[in-house]
């Protein structure tokens, strides 16, 4: 069973995301956080408790209470941390080519992925892990 973390405010991408992942594969356990600032609570909660750990975060960057950069720069401190390595994606709906740039500076980011995320490459990063 893999465990992916959806951290994104948008309730229709998270409902078309969340069953397009369940459609690909059955083998996945899907946790949906509305902003960053619950996602990485979630994560210092249980960072060091490997059966608990995401294999897989997809994050969107423009959120409420703290966006998807400001989550980032706490992840990156926490990363370290972590008992189980993961991947992260940032999923998005910027085109934006500093955007981009700027992910690509940052090593614990696997991808820029511009919404929405179909089912092909959802497979292709669960085959990947």
């Amino acid at each position: 069973m893999k465990k992916v973390y959806l951290i994104d405010d948008d309730d229709i991408f998270v409902f078309l995301t969340k069953k397009t992942m369940l459609k690909v594969s059955e083998n996945v356990d899907v946790e949906v956080f509305s902003d960053g600032l619950q996602a990485i609570t979630h994560l210092k909660e249980i960072q060091d408790k490997k059966e608990l750990l995401p294999d897989v975060i997809f994050l969107d960057l423009n959120m409420p209470v703290m966006d998807g950069w400001e989550f980032l720069a706490e992840y990156q401190e926490l990363y370290p941390s972590f008992v189980k390595r993961n991947e992260l994606y940032i999923v998005s709906s910027s085109i934006s080519p500093h955007e981009m740039e700027r992910s690509k500076n940052i090593e614990e980011v696997c991808e820029f992925i511009i919404k929405p995320l179909v089912k092909e490459k959802f497979l292709e990063i669960l085959e990947n892990l």
